[in-house]
């Protein structure tokens, strides 16, 4: 008799799902979406019995809030007020070095009721501060200090002729003006004159800084206020 083989039967496996990595973000994501609501919502109930810390919180924030508001105004108004009692003899100015003394400029636009910035330095296009005054014309003041006041070397065409090449162009000034603590040369004058490049020397500077008119009451050939000016 032959011998049946016994039929070896094979078990069929389920294949097993595994979730993807973008799945188990998904479900971190609402998890703590849910976790974050509920405790919003905790949060929510608990101000709602205890209104009277929202009220506390909103008199502190308003109070604070006036507090620092006044602050910003008192700085301005004491940063005014010293701007306007600003006064500068020839000796502290000739004592700057050149960076100071842009910055004295600016801060003596600024005494006059101007909005003033410093520009000084690499690429300012022959512009060291740049001025807007109360009647809304535009200055373009180039600054030449020097150590030795009027007896040093004297400001020079050259430099009346780069600010007339980007004052008006670039700047948009109405005014150009070249100012020194020492003097100018003789060919610069005429030169300034003629191209309405205004020159503000040692003489006048000193005027100016220790005074209280402002540049424009001391130069000639201004030109018109751009918007009405309530400075007397």
């Amino acid at each position: 008799m032959s011998r049946r083989r016994p039929v070896r039967r094979t078990s069929r496996r389920r294949p097993v799902l595994r979730r993807s990595r973008k799945q188990d973000e998904q479900v971190a994501l609402l998890v703590a979406a849910v976790v974050a609501i509920g405790l919003v919502a905790a949060v929510v109930q608990w101000l709602l019995v205890h209104w009277w810390v929202l009220a506390l919180a909103a008199l502190v924030a308003t109070g604070g809030g006036g507090l620092w508001f006044r602050q910003v105004r008192q700085r301005a108004e004491w940063a005014r007020v010293r701007a306007q009692a600003l006064r500068l003899g020839i000796a502290e100015i000739d004592a700057l070095d050149h960076r100071a003394f842009e910055f004295a400029i600016r801060d003596l636009m600024r005494r006059d009721g101007c909005q003033a910035e410093q520009l000084g330095g690499a690429g300012d296009n022959a512009c060291d501060v740049r001025a807007v005054d109360p009647a809304g014309r535009v200055w373009a003041i180039q600054c030449k200090h020097r150590r030795d006041g009027d007896r040093g070397s004297a400001v020079g065409v050259g430099v009346l002729q780069q600010v007339n090449g980007t004052a008006r162009q670039i700047h948009g000034a109405d005014i150009a003006v070249v100012l020194t603590n020492g003097r100018f040369s003789s060919k610069a004058i005429p030169w300034g004159r003629e191209h309405r490049i205004h020159l503000v020397d040692r003489r006048m500077l000193g005027e100016w800084a220790a005074g209280s008119r402002p540049l424009w009451d001391l130069l000639d050939r201004i030109p018109p206020p751009r918007r009405p000016t309530q400075l007397s």
